[in-house]
């Protein structure tokens, strides 16, 4: 497949390009219907719900808050209604508004209190949030704050309010690719190759969110499923086209044909790219365990987006490699190409001292990692699930403001009522639930005539994020309606999520074990070992805790919250955990596999532990290392969402690649694996026999050791090798000396390298019988690559150099 999209590239380019538009474009055509399904089956909050709907009917649009303040006197003073009442009415003609419920009727007398000083309306809109134009509710705000004077505080609270906070549409996306931009560039050391894994990830992530859209219609999709896949979509997008790309520069700076290059990267790093995809998807899917409707969406999304991600890099990105050609390279790289030949498969720089460094200290470097990782894990003890809301924004937003004057007005628990639903009626339980500790204020609420629900609404003397108010649900819930005696339960948004966060806690070692078991037997599938699925299992769970230690201390704790932009401390959402375990899950098993199929790869050949480990991680940490950096550059941008859990979400996620990346597989996976020794490869024989082959890598021709040629004397075989060898001529029949000849397997292994003598003859030494790749580099000619096959007796090959004038005068 990919030589064909090499070839036919254009046409590849031509179907992506509308497949995008045309998705794009019945995307726009039938918009978006995403919905937030928070309630659980079987819940106390969810009977409740379903009762309330029974009695009250959804109302048709979404309702938010007007809240004013006045230092001095009252809320009913002239001066004040005199401002406040015509800006109402005002709102209330507004096309698009439904009602405006004033505290100055006679029915909003509850809306003033009780101090006098503060006050709020009601404005109910014709749609739900999303569907409310922003411009009208622009609108709204800025009729609100024209009242404000000395003295006189104006706030808006609600969900439609906080669309107007929200920053412009696709800036997080546009600042992380803006980041993964400058790493790739630095990477590359060329624009065009810093280009090829942004397009490829835009793409992927294009056709992911417009699909999202349209599935929105048929199935339930949350607000925050086209978030994450894009998150994850651009982190796993340019990741994989950047190890694509890199094995492509890499073979051809290793003189590959461009053509041959990019078909074996494809068939190396393309097939590593798949497995790690298809890890990831399980590791969403995984969430499915979970049997919670809210999930489904975002298992739904996010996988769609991982999937249009890695058919990018494995269709599109090889046709754009086709146009490119040779200029993946640097001007610099190809003129020391053309001057020098290949390079050498001998890894040098700071990786290669690395690596040795893990070899001859594992102990003190495996100790270290582990006790920063200890460290940054103890916040996680002290984690707690529940809900934010707008007391968690900045404290310089309206939404804020109008959190906190309500609350400072009517009391911390007015932002979250409790409903208490019963039908039949409730038997006195009014009176117990005004008696109860940690009830401010409850009230029976009129209810349709002909409905036999009885609904009590509770005010808490606590924010719905307290501890308190969790503890008052559960004093309702096991004190004070069984010893009413009657059938009611508690429901509200504080509730939900209550039930939301304890049933989370209930199935997330379900939903661990599954997403571990899967990784662990496609690991074991993968490299036929015990130890190192095993390995990777623990690493996980390692790089989880410290990730959400991270998480705590910021969010929960509220660590440099604030001074970073994202608002107020609080608890962890309820749902965050299991979605960001799934991707982080997912995400080290990519790195994982990068790492070890290499390492594996050179086990293979050598039967050597510390020189597998060794060469595995000189050759894999920089591709690795530059791969977390952009995936870090894209989660952290997602600061700059407007959105909280998103924000949570690419915290965690960019503490979670940076400590697995940096930490984990660069130091303390290779020290363990150098203090582990051959054991990392052990597989008992009656498991080998039994299980399924899965490599992640293509079998590759084995080197066999070969003693010296004499190149004078013509090729013969030597210990079950063979050889290719004849002579370089220019189109004028003279000899070319001194060009460098490199002979090349299938898989892309360099595996014999010479220069040609004085006469122009040449002889390079083969494994074995095959089907290699002759690449011949001489100052003055233009490059020539070749397949060629050798046979039991060794082959007789003569090369044609043509002169690089020639070849530019083509051109």
């Amino acid at each position: 497949m990919a030589r064909w999209c090499y070839r036919h590239r254009l046409v590849v380019l031509v179907l992506w390009v509308g497949a995008l538009l045309g998705v794009g474009a019945a995307g726009s055509q039938a918009g978006t219907d995403y919905a937030n399904v928070f309630s659980l089956p079987d819940t106390d909050s969810k009977r409740a719900y379903d009762l309330m709907t029974e009695a009250f009917p959804q109302a048709a649009g979404d309702t938010d808050t007007v809240v004013w303040k006045v230092d001095e006197g009252s809320v009913r003073d002239d001066a004040v209604r005199e401002r406040l009442e015509p800006a109402l009415k005002e709102i209330g003609t507004m096309p698009g508004v439904g009602e405006v419920s004033s505290p100055y009727t006679e029915q909003g007398a509850t809306q003033i209190s009780r101090d006098g000083r503060t006050a709020y309306a009601q404005v109910t809109f014709a749609e739900q949030a999303n569907g409310v134009p922003k411009a009208l509710v622009e609108d709204v705000v800025e009729t609100a704050q024209d009242t404000e004077r000395a003295g006189l505080q104006v706030e808006l609270g609600g969900q439609a309010i906080t669309r107007t906070q929200e920053p412009p549409t696709g800036l997080a996306e546009m600042v992380g690719i803006a980041a993964a931009a400058v790493v790739l560039f630095l990477a590359f050391g060329s624009l065009f190759a810093m280009l090829l894994p942004i397009v490829t990830a835009v793409f992927g992530v294009g056709m992911g969110m417009m699909g999202t859209s349209l599935l929105s219609h048929v199935t339930d999709v949350p607000e925050v499923a086209p978030l994450l896949g894009s998150l994850i979509g651009l982190g796993v997008g340019i990741d994989y086209a950047l190890f694509i790309v890199t094995r492509h520069r890499r073979g051809i700076q290793r003189g590959l044909d461009p053509e041959e290059s990019a078909v074996t990267a494809l068939n190396t790093s393309g097939r590593a790219v798949l497995f790690a995809g298809g890890t990831v998807c399980i590791a969403l899917a995984g969430m499915l365990v979970m049997n919670m409707r809210f999930l489904d969406g975002v298992v739904i999304g996010t996988s769609l987006t991982v999937v249009m991600s890695v058919l990018a890099a494995t269709t599109l990105l090889p046709a754009m490699l086709g146009v490119l050609g040779p200029k993946v390279l640097s001007r610099r790289q190809r003129r020391k190409l053309a001057a020098n030949g290949p390079e050498s498969d001998e890894v040098t720089g700071a990786a290669a001292r690395w690596s040795g460094v893990v070899q001859k200290r594992p102990r003190s470097i495996a100790f270290l990692a582990v006790v920063v990782m200890a460290a940054l894990a103890i916040p996680v003890l002290s984690l707690r699930l529940g809900a934010t809301d707008q007391g968690n924004h900045q404290e310089s937003t309206t939404t804020r403001q109008a959190y906190d004057l309500l609350a400072e007005g009517f009391g911390p628990g007015f932002n979250g009522p409790l409903q208490l639903v019963s039908q039949g009626g409730d038997d006195g339980l009014l009176d117990r639930v005004e008696d109860t500790e940690g009830v401010a204020a409850a009230v029976q609420l009129p209810v349709p005539a002909g409905s036999d629900v009885s609904v009590i609404q509770v005010v808490p003397t606590t924010s719905p994020q307290s501890v308190e108010t969790d503890e008052l649900i559960d004093r309702l819930r096991d004190d004070v309606i069984p010893a009413a005696g009657t059938e009611t339960h508690v429901g509200g948004v504080t509730a939900v999520f209550k039930d939301f966060a304890a049933v989370t806690g209930e199935r997330i070692p379900l939903f661990v074990g599954a997403i571990i078991g899967l990784g662990f037997l496609l690991l074991l599938i993968a490299f036929r070992s015990l130890v190192v699925p095993l390995t990777a299992a623990v690493m996980n769970l390692v790089a989880a805790a410290a990730s959400f230690g991270v998480l705590v201390a910021v969010f929960q704790w509220g660590w440099g919250a604030e001074a970073l932009g994202l608002g107020k401390e609080g608890p962890i959402t309820a749902f965050l955990p299991v979605i960001m375990l799934s991707l982080l899950f997912g995400l080290s098993m990519d790195y994982q596999v990068f790492l070890v199929s290499r390492m594996h790869e050179e086990w293979v050949h050598t039967k050597d532990n510390a020189r597998a480990v060794r060469v595995g991680l000189a050759e894999t940490s920089r591709v690795i290392n530059s791969a977390a950096l952009i995936m870090i550059c894209v989660f952290s941008a997602f600061v700059l969402s407007g959105d909280m859990e998103g924000a949570m979400a690419g915290i965690g996620l960019a503490a979670a690649v940076a400590l697995d990346a940096f930490i984990l597989r660069t130091a303390l996976v290779p020290a363990a694996m150098h203090l582990l020794g051959r054991s990392n490869w052990w597989l008992p024989n009656w498991l080998e026999k039994r299980l399924p082959h899965l490599a992640v890598e293509p079998k590759e021709d084995v080197p066999v050791p070969v003693e010296s040629v004499d190149a004078a004397v013509p090729a013969q075989r030597i210990g079950g090798a063979s050889a290719v060898h004849g002579f370089l001529r220019t189109p004028d029949g003279e000899a070319v000396a001194d060009a460098v000849l490199t002979l090349v397997s299938r898989g892309g292994r360099q595996l014999d390298r010479v220069d040609s003598l004085a006469d122009g003859s040449y002889i390079l030494a083969a494994p074995g019988p095959g089907s290699y790749l002759l690449a011949v580099t001489a100052t003055g000619f233009a490059p020539r690559a070749r397949h060629i096959m050798i046979g039991e007796d060794p082959l007789v090959y003569d090369v044609e150099l043509a002169w690089e004038e020639q070849v530019d005068a083509v051109n």
